[in-house]
């Protein structure tokens, strides 16, 4: 009976790399049992577990509650999808504030919406995130009072609510 030596090499390597990744593996779990800010092994990555701020609230607002503030106009709508995409279609009033081009929007929001605004951003479909990180980044800046509608465009349209079309003007998005 003939060994061949290829395969024995090949084995032996499979078997020290196998260790190798036990090996980094128990590290790491080590390494994250006496840090002092411990990492979750498992998680929630619902946009609602997300969208939690550090006092534990959340910042999902439901649909029904969106359109009653943008009913009794007592909120600021702000579109976080681009230019194109907002001049073919958004909530009537909405802002836009692409969070792709943030920066170049950042003069606008200041200039435009008070520090205590109610704020709710929106964007287009389940999967689309800019309204997230939109509404986490003006948190981040002081904005105290932000919400995000989530599956925001969709859900607007569908329900038939007030949408329109165009370029967003300088009193887009203003309460009143």
């Amino acid at each position: 009976m003939k060994i061949d030596r290829n395969a024995g090499k090949a084995w032996r390597a499979f078997r020290q790399s196998g260790l190798i990744v036990i090996l980094a593996a128990v590290t790491g779990l080590l390494t994250n049992v006496v840090r002092s800010n411990t990492l979750p092994l498992v998680t929630d990555w619902t946009p609602e577990a997300r969208l939690t701020t550090s006092r534990g609230n959340s910042m999902v607002v439901l649909f029904e509650d969106a359109t009653r503030l943008y009913l009794d106009k007592r909120a600021i709508f702000i579109d976080a999808r681009s230019p194109r995409d907002y001049a073919q279609g958004h909530i009537r009033g909405a802002q836009n504030i692409p969070w792709q081009s943030f920066n170049e929007y950042m003069d606008r929001l200041f200039d435009s919406i008070p520090d205590d605004a109610r704020i709710v951003t929106y964007c287009d479909g389940e999967r689309c995130s800019l309204s997230e990180d939109l509404a986490k980044e003006l948190v981040s800046m002081g904005y105290k009072n932000v919400s995000v509608l989530l599956n925001g465009w969709p859900r607007w349209l569908e329900a038939g609510l007030p949408v329109e079309k165009g370029e967003a003007g300088p009193s887009d998005g203003r309460k009143g």
